[in-house]
Parts: structure tokens; sequence; C-alpha cells
């Protein structure tokens, strides 16, 4: 099955970088077909592959910590703290006069690592009582990220509201979802690598965590430790795919729940394989925002939304919940 999703990801990215707004191009070695791919293409490509998987590989990660195959990489506040921190850098660089892409990056991911601070000093109480009560740490921990992502949504519209008109188009698309980035790619690539790694290196732990605390901590995982990775772990891949494309929904949900279904909830399987899905899904749907109105672009995170509320509508209906 691993073998099939490399071979279609490998397809998607293909696709992904010789078609565009412009059209299809031919295989060929003209200098200005090669500077196009080199230069636009397949960096946006790339990015959107590693966003989207670093995506969907947070959202299988967040299902087990939480127990809850709704999950998604937004549940706890990480996205909003990562948007926040773009915008309200985007508002300091428009009073500085300095250029927008020089801090959108580094806002982000200094928002996320003010979420990821709160998070953990609100929840440490729940964490360190996490073997006597570990339905209530569940809930503490969501409920938490829950008022946070409120607290940031707040603070997003805020800073969309003092918004100069002349940018609120450009900081509004950069919200639903823009790949024009990829400036963070290395970091984002290596991220991922890491994390993928250690999740595999982890699965059968993160399998008996699934069943249930008690039963993992029964046969000897080190469960309060193993959350507090998961967590972090989590919360790096939402930071840096946040930080390169703003929020896009619904990848992080759709695919480890529908690879779920199909492939069962084995994670030596299921989070290689929502790496290999989530890019391949991205890619496409930005191969579709660049080409289905062009040469008008659209945000991706439009696309995702789109196609991802009557697929997930689908699978809900077919799953047992």
């Amino acid at each position: 099955m691993l073998c099939t999703l490399l071979l279609l990801s490998l397809l998607a990215l293909s696709a992904a970088v010789l078609c565009g707004s412009t059209g299809c191009l031919r295989v060929s070695a003209s200098a200005d077909n090669v500077a196009l791919l080199l230069s636009l293409r397949v960096p946006r490509a790339l990015t959107a592959f590693a966003v989207g998987g670093a995506l969907a590989l947070s959202g299988a990660l967040m299902q087990v910590l939480l127990r809850n195959p709704l999950a998604d990489p937004y549940v706890l506040g990480l996205s909003g703290g990562s948007a926040a921190g773009a915008l309200l850098a985007m508002l300091a660089a428009l009073r500085l006069g300095w250029p927008l892409q020089a801090v959108t990056a580094p806002g982000a991911l200094l928002g996320a690592a003010l979420a990821m601070l709160l998070l953990f000093g609100l929840v440490r109480s729940s964490l360190r009582h996490l073997a006597m009560s570990p339905l209530l740490s569940s809930q503490r921990l969501l409920l938490t990220g829950v008022m946070l992502a409120a607290g940031f949504g707040a603070v997003i519209s805020l800073a969309l509201s003092i918004a100069p008109d002349a940018q609120l188009r450009g900081m509004v698309f950069w919200l639903i979802g823009d790949l024009d980035d990829a400036r963070l790619l290395p970091l984002a690539a290596l991220v991922l690598l890491l994390a993928l790694l250690w999740s595999w290196r982890h699965a059968a732990s993160l399998n008996l965590l699934a069943r249930g605390d008690a039963f993992a901590q029964l046969l000897g995982v080190p469960v309060r430790r193993l959350r507090v990775m998961l967590l972090c772990v989590a919360a790096a891949c939402t930071a840096c795919a946040v930080a390169m494309a703003g929020t896009i929904g619904f990848v992080g949900l759709v695919v480890p729940h529908g690879l779920r279904l199909l492939l069962g909830n084995d994670q030596r399987l299921l989070l290689p394989a929502c790496v290999l899905a989530g890019g391949a899904m991205l890619s496409l749907a930005d191969l579709l925002a660049r080409t289905v109105v062009a040469p008008i672009q659209l945000p991706v995170g439009v696309i995702t939304a789109l196609v991802g509320v009557p697929l997930f509508l689908w699978l809900l209906a077919r799953s047992r919940l």
C-alpha cells in the first residue's frame, strides 16, 4: 500500500510541476521551461507536499493524543497562535516599512511558540496527574486548546480590522492559504523528516496509547513523557505548515480519517501513509487553485475546504462514529 501511495505522490508532484496557470509544459530542455520549473513550479510543488504531509502527520498524531478521530492539527490553538503572530508581524512591518515576506514566517513561528508555552503552562498540573485521571487530563487539554484558539481568533480579527485597506486582501489571502513562499522549505522538510522518524520509531507505543492511557501504562509505556513528546512533535509540524502557507484546513482531518478507514489503526503503516497522502492531496489542491479559474489564483485553503467538506461527510457516513 505504501508503494502505491508513493507512486501516486510522485504522479501528483509531476502534475503540479508540469501544469499551471499558463498550461502544461511539454517535456523539453528549452531555457524558458527549465527556468520556469526551477524558479517557480518545483519549489511551489515541494512546498505544497511538505505542508500537506506535515498537516496530515500532525492530524494523525493529534487523533492519537486526544483519542478522537475528529481531532485535527488546529484543535489546540497552535495554528491560531501562528496566524496571529504572522498577522501582527505584518502590521509591525507595515508601520516600520519592512517587506512583509521577511517577517511573516518568523512571526508565525514566534506565535506558535507562544501558543505552545501557554498550552503547557495551563495544562501542566493535568499532565502531572495524568496517571490518576487520564480522561480528565485529555478533556482539560482539549478545552484549554479550544479557549486558546478562540483568544487567538480574536487577535486575528483585530489585526485584520485595523490593517490598511491596500494590504488587507494580501493578508486574508495568506491566512486562507498561500504557497508562494518557499524560503522555509528546507526547515519544513527537516522537521517533517524528523517527526516521521520519531513517530515511526514510537509507533508501537502509539498503538498502545491509542487503546487508552491505563492500558499503555500497564504495558510499560511512559505515558506522560510520550504524550508530551507527541504534543511537541505535532506542534512543530503544525507551526512549520502554518508559517509556510497560512491556515489550510481539512488536510489534517480528512487524510488520517480516510486512511484509518482504509488501512486500519496501525500507526506503523498509518503515519507514513498520512505523509504521502497529505502531500499528494495538497499538491493536487494547489494545482486546482492555480488552474481552475486561470489566470486568477485562488487560495489553496478554498480548494481543500470545498473538496474536504463533502469528502469528510462521506467518510463519516461510512464510519461507525
